[in-house]
């Protein structure tokens, strides 16, 4: 799915209705809020982002995506009436991944997104494969991705499917806060019909597979759970 922020409806319109027509399946919205909102129900794989907006500009919404964990990586293109250098270089210094000034043609905007998508399909194959290649390692805690296995203190815990990957995305972003509702997004799936309590009861068994070591995953009270980076 891509997402394209413009506040010119005319422009958004034929923007979605020549990517879908492309077999690129996308959605619009007029500001930065909108899209926020959306990105809470499901990710894109891109982003398309017009600098001059209402409420908030693009520049401020690419670095409040860059600032997030769920939208750190999804690949940015910055779409806008501005051509000066100043802008170009603001937009790709602030984590824009490419750069396209108004007017453009709607054939060379299908172009550039098939290759950001391509170009990010292909960097997160290879993330994935080295990611799977390491073993990760918390306070005791090891958990290895390619052998789906987690030790504590050498000591093998067995876990469900859903607890695996729920502790794997905990430890590797160690340090890190994630609300019980993105945790229920990125594991169980934005369309998933359950609610948070179903968040809360896989931690309470992780935590008590976990045994000595449970202490690791540590409650944020009113926001979520993290992993901790040291005792105490």
């Amino acid at each position: 799915m891509i997402y394209y922020v413009e506040d010119d409806p005319n422009i958004r319109n034929l923007a979605i209705y020549t990517l879908e027509q492309s077999g690129m399946p996308a959605c619009g919205f007029s500001t930065a809020r909108e899209l926020y909102a959306a990105c809470q129900e499901q990710l894109p794989t891109l982003i398309l982002l017009d600098i001059m907006l209402p409420e908030e500009d693009g520049i401020s919404a690419l670095k409040h995506l860059r600032s997030q964990v769920e939208t750190a990586n999804i690949p940015i293109m910055m779409l806008t009436a501005k051509s000066s250098e100043f802008d170009v270089v603001t937009g790709l210094d602030s984590g824009a991944d490419d750069y396209l000034s108004k007017p453009f043609g709607m054939m060379e905007l299908v172009s550039r997104a098939n290759a950001l998508l391509r170009r990010s399909e292909r960097s997160s194959e290879q993330s994935t494969e080295d990611e799977a290649a390491k073993t990760i390692e918390v306070l005791g805690v090891q958990l290895s991705p390619a052998r789906r296995s987690v030790t504590v203190n050498g000591r093998e815990v067995v876990l469900t499917r859903k607890e695996f990957d729920l502790l794997y995305l905990l430890m590797k972003n160690k340090g890190l806060v994630f609300t019980r509702e993105n945790l229920l997004t990125r594991i169980w799936g934005w369309d998933f019909g359950g609610n948070t309590r179903t968040v809360d009861v896989h931690i309470q068994t992780l935590r008590k597979k976990l045994g000595a070591a449970s202490s690791i995953v540590d409650t944020v009270h009113g926001v979520g759970y993290r992993i901790r980076e040291s005792e105490g």
